[in-house]
């Protein structure tokens, strides 16, 4: 079976519970075998009941005990464990009135469960294996003598009792179950979702990533070629209108210089050691300290930070880029009053960025966060959204925009703590 089929296999969670119904019926049984014995209403042959009861018992430990192993349970076990209940429910129904016997419909209950975790032929064979003891009941059993008994000054027919609570155990253990199952279904194609998410974003990502590495190797020798001709033109020329045009460009061909450098040393650093721990404010602040040398005209202010000491994240390169890529679309929308604020609890810290720009559309609000999905028309490539919100979320975190009343937009950045030994 593939990995993403969405299909409810055995497993041995699976098996734990076909032992706990198993469990739950003997008990049901050792109670009616015991109540007919010490009222003398039913001659029964006890010694062999006792002996099936017991049986059902040392399997249904021994099972037990190899749960606690790292085996792996197959389809073929799984299926033996039910046709196990109907041999052991075929010999009680033997030696206690076949067909008669109200809790003849038991078999429908084990049939139930293999038709929700095997496959097809499992459970064909298990059906057959039912339909084939119950017939068989129809010819060879041991009779009981009377299902009516005097009491309470009148008769009261046991099978009409025993029909009623074989319909009230085999409902309830059905309704277990299946509710048990759909639950671990619902859990199995959440994660299936997410894993198929996760590998779509892996692939983009390494397909940004390969265009990025070549993208900086190229761009190198360019960005060197730019520096040393700007300085022959300052040298060349003294308009001082022109000297200070030269020496703006000149920073910001220093500032990509420096940019590619960080970048490379980034993917290094990540090589030998892929993360710090880091008090929260003070990864911050050395953050926005980075931030502002990269876009000097955008005026922000930090709010006040909570008392007390903040707790550590994990502080990787991607993720330092990923804020750096929020702050850069606040600044992008309105480079005037961002205001930046920072909040903790025991289990993690809130980043909030807020701008005055003019939002997030509304049509389009839905797809932000995908690759090449843009509120910037030809000036952005799509990607600095997609990239924050994929290093947030390997680190379990998560990105979330909302449009504000009073205008423009709050990016909120909740990312885990670090508690404990690292």
């Amino acid at each position: 079976m593939s990995p993403n089929t969405l299909a409810l296999s055995p497993s041995s969670q699976n098996l734990w519970r076909v032992v706990l119904i198993r469990l739950l019926v003997l008990l049901a049984q050792s109670i009616s075998v015991m109540a007919a014995y010490l009222s003398g209403w039913f001659p029964l042959p006890w010694t062999p009941l006792l002996i099936t009861l017991s049986v059902s018992a040392a399997v249904s430990i021994l099972t037990l005990l190899r749960l606690r192993s790292n085996w792996p349970v197959t389809s073929i076990e799984y299926a033996l464990q039910l046709l196990f209940d109907m041999a052991i429910h075929s010999v009680l129904l033997y030696y206690s009135g076949g067909p008669t016997n109200p809790f003849v419909s038991y078999y429908l209950v084990p049939l139930t469960i293999a038709a929700a975790t095997l496959p097809w032929f499992f459970t064909a064979v298990l059906a057959i294996v039912a339909v084939t003891s119950y017939s068989a009941l129809l010819i060879w059993y041991m009779p009981l003598n009377a299902f009516d008994i005097p009491l309470a000054g009148g008769l009261v027919n046991l099978h009409v009792i025993g029909m009623w609570l074989n319909f009230a155990m085999s409902a309830g253990l059905i309704s277990l179950f299946v509710v048990r199952m759909a639950d671990a279904l619902r859990q199995h194609a959440d994660r299936l979702a997410e894993r198929r998410e996760q590998s779509v974003r892996d692939a983009q990502l390494l397909g940004i990533a390969s265009v990025a590495a070549g993208a900086a190797h190229e761009l190198s020798t360019p960005l060197s070629t730019m520096s040393v001709l700007l300085k022959e033109i300052s040298k060349d020329h003294s308009d001082p209108q022109l000297q200070e045009d030269l020496a703006v460009l000149q920073e910001q061909v220093k500032l990509c210089k420096e940019s590619l450098q960080h970048m490379v040393r980034s993917a290094e650093d990540s090589r030998r050691q892929p993360e710090k721990v880091l008090p929260g404010d003070e990864w911050l602040r050395a953050l926005l300290a980075r931030w502002q040398l990269m876009r000097p005209e955008a005026s922000w202010q930090m709010l006040p930070l909570p008392e007390g000491s903040a707790p550590q994240l994990r502080a990787t390169p991607e993720l330092g880029q990923g804020i750096l890529n929020l702050l850069n679309n606040a600044a992008d929308a309105c480079p005037d009053n961002i205001q930046i604020s920072l909040h903790w609890d025991s289990s993690q810290l809130t980043l909030r960025i807020r701008d005055h720009g003019p939002g997030v559309p509304l049509h389009i609000a839905e797809q932000l966060g995908t690759a090449f999905v843009t509120t910037k028309g030809k000036k952005g490539f799509g990607l600095g959204l997609f990239l924050s919100q994929a290093a947030v979320s390997r680190l379990g975190g998560s990105v979330k925009l909302f449009n504000q009343d009073g205008g423009g937009t709050l990016t909120e950045v909740r990312l885990p703590v670090v508690t404990g030994e690292h």
